[in-house]
């Protein structure tokens, strides 16, 4: 794994604002169609390798973790807005049910971010841009953290009182745990930051 501070990620990112992420991908030998269809992951992988990083385990050189993150914006009458909801962390439910939220999976990914947005133009069109880089810090105290761990604690206290199977994404203001997966057999969970919650953090 290649270790770098959270400060050299941010500038390594910065430098390719704006630039085409299909043809930065051609360089990097990343995947982008499968059969026709756009390979998911593609631009998780570019982003990393953008940052200089290994893979999406990271830790930096003087201790500090932080989690790079993407979400694909595109334009509603002239103002960015966010396509999707962003992926926050899978759900062990015997890790959930004996984890407070500071102490969880969930905060750790979200308590540092180096956030990155990306253009949308359309379903399986060959076209996406770096539009912004920018470095998140969640202090623990904040009315928003507060909310999120009020979310987190509801979502908690349901899977304790009525089993994994009943979390579905209507749950939490801020954050939800729904299905993760292909097909609507998936059983496994996720935690995912809604879309207000992606635009609270960016203002």
């Amino acid at each position: 794994m290649n270790l770098i501070t959270k400060q050299e990620a941010l500038s390594n990112l910065k430098r390719y604002i704006n630039e085409d992420l299909f043809e930065l991908a051609k360089q990097f030998n990343i995947t982008t169609f499968i059969d026709n269809k756009q390979n998911k992951g593609w631009k998780g992988l570019l982003l990393e390798r953008l940052a200089g990083l290994d893979n999406n385990s990271i830790k930096a050189t003087n201790g500090e973790d932080f989690e790079l993150k993407s979400v694909a914006f595109y334009y509603v009458k002239k103002k960015l807005v966010p396509k999707e909801t962003m992926a926050i962390t899978m759900i062990n439910p015997i890790e959930f049910i004996n984890t407070p939220f500071f102490e969880s999976p969930c905060w750790h990914k979200l308590k540092s971010i180096i956030f990155c947005a990306v253009s949308w133009h359309g379903m399986h069109v060959p076209k996406s841009h770096l539009l912004k880089v920018d470095e998140i810090i969640l202090p623990e105290d904040s009315k928003l953290i507060q909310e999120v761990k009020s979310d987190y604690e509801f979502i908690r206290n349901k899977l304790i009182s009525n089993g994994f199977s009943s979390l579905t994404g209507k749950d939490g203001k801020w954050i939800q745990a729904r299905t993760k997966g292909s097909g609507h057999g998936s059983i496994s969970r996720a935690f995912y930051a809604r879309k207000s919650f992606i635009e609270e953090i960016l203002n």
